[in-house]
């Protein structure tokens, strides 16, 4: 056999991994707290003002169809942390600690695992996070509701400049609350979180990092200067659609407690503008320290040896169903921004349907770690490489009391008692009408239970017996 031919063939039997593109040398994390998808500008809101999460999204590949596994901060991150669907459990290896193990220099900066907004922020005291993932980790400390400024809780319709009075950090209905002062920012603990993640990437520059940066907006309480309140003038916000008897075909279970008239902020509609207007300010705020940590990577040329995630730990509704906040099953709780640039990786959008809990596997495969077998999530490098591409056919959420499965064209969700909800994606992208019990859909119905039972079988979870 000629020379030639016998190198060819030697290359050939040797792994693909050697012929695969250089892993990426660093990994910046970057999580916003109950951002809803659907505000951001890169994801089509007209209002709202993200230029620097759009501009990154112009050089990423942008998941149009990613979903959160839990729905409130503590079960959402500790999922994908973990990379489990429910059992994730601190004994089992987590994301930061694994990139910890194989020689990077980890660290957190903020809110990762859950921590309690406004308790833990005001308090700067490291909530639920597990040590185990880092070499370092920092808080951010803030005042929060404590600012002196022009406070206001909406649901209460109280506005006041006074502290005196106040009610305490553990004051019911603090989603509704709101504060705009005059200031820079730079005592928000999302501006604190900037400025120690820019410092970190000066330090450890010259070494593999994994470096996960935690802001807290738009959580509430909603604070920030008077300047980023001013571009959103309450009188100008569009309310959610709504229309009558719109929870009627709901299930008892699928009402969240957080609803309009057991809140009261049905009583002031000005005031649900108002809450927009706050939301699209703290969003604003929050964009504007990701520039900053984004800036500083490109000044320090990192962003070609790096990769950059963005994301959030869940949704958040806003009066959509006369529903607040998150804890709920409903898309706009479910669907979360997903942003993510690979050096080398041409920017796109996917309709693929993707999980938080993929981050995991994602990142370590992309820094060419060993995923470890504890993972539920799959590698999204495929769809990265191919937005066209499919890594599973399914996303599945959970609350305490349900199981909701997202595919192509359907929404399905299964509680606890039994009952059903089932809606058209292609038709009813709002979702104001459950199908499950209408004969002209049996077959769709019957068709996303089979698929349902054997999605959360395969991952171990518990099948809810129907009625």
């Amino acid at each position: 056999m000629a020379p030639r031919s016998l190198l060819f063939l030697c290359l050939c039997s040797l792994p693909c991994s050697l012929f695969a593109k250089k892993p990426v040398e660093n990994v910046l994390f970057l999580i916003s707290d109950d951002l809803k998808a659907s505000v951001l500008g890169c994801y089509g809101d007209k209002v709202c003002r993200t230029p620097n999460i759009d501009k990154l999204a112009a050089q990423s590949v942008v998941f149009e169809r990613a979903y959160c596994q839990g729905t409130s901060c503590g079960p959402s991150r500790t999922s994908f942390m973990h990379s489990r669907y429910r059992d994730g459990g601190t004994k089992r290896v987590n994301m930061g600690q694994h990139f910890r193990e194989n020689g990077f220099y980890s660290a957190r900066v903020g809110k990762i695992y859950h921590m309690r907004v406004p308790g833990d922020i005001i308090a700067g005291t490291n909530g639920n996070d597990l040590a185990s993932s880092w070499t370092e980790r920092f808080n951010s400390q803030g005042q929060e509701a404590h600012t002196p400024g022009d406070y206001a809780c909406l649901n209460l319709n109280l506005f006041t400049k006074e502290l005196e009075g106040r009610q305490s950090t553990k004051m019911p209905h603090r989603m509704f609350v709101s504060v705009s002062y005059e200031g820079d920012g730079s005592d928000q603990p999302d501006h604190k979180t900037a400025s120690k993640t820019i410092e970190l990437l000066r330090k450890h520059k010259a070494k593999p990092f994994f470096l996960a940066a935690g802001f807290v907006r738009p959580h509430y309480p909603m604070v920030q200067p008077k300047q980023y309140f001013d571009p959103y003038p309450w009188q100008m916000m569009t309310l959610p659609k709504a229309i009558p008897d719109d929870l009627a075909d709901m299930p008892k279970l699928a009402l969240t407690r957080s609803r309009s008239e057991l809140n009261g902020i049905d009583k002031y509609p000005d005031n649900q503008k108002r809450m927009w207007a706050a939301y699209y300010a703290s969003v604003a705020f929050m964009d504007e320290q990701v520039g900053r940590i984004l800036d500083e990577l490109d000044r320090l040329g990192l962003r070609e040896t790096t990769a950059i995630v963005f994301t959030s730990d869940h949704g958040y509704h806003l009066g959509e169903h006369t529903f607040w906040q998150k804890n709920n099953l409903h898309e706009e709780v479910l669907r979360v921004p997903l942003i993510i640039s690979v050096p080398g990786t041409k920017a796109g959008r996917t309709r693929s349907i993707v999980e938080l809990m993929d981050l995991f596997p994602t990142l370590a495969d992309l820094a060419g770690l060993k995923i470890p077998g504890s993972v539920q999530g799959k590698s999204l490098r495929p769809v990265l490489k191919d937005p066209g591409a499919t890594v599973k056919a399914s996303a599945l959420s959970f609350i305490k009391s349900g199981i909701a499965m997202r595919s192509k064209d359907w929404a399905y969700t299964r509680y606890q008692d039994g009952a059903e909800e089932l809606y058209d994606m292609k038709n009813d992208r709002e979702q104001f009408t459950n199908r499950a019990r209408e004969a002209k859909f049996h077959e769709a119905v019957a068709r996303q239970r089979v698929a349902f039972d054997q999605r959360v079988a395969g991952a171990g979870l518990k099948v809810t017996a129907l009625k």
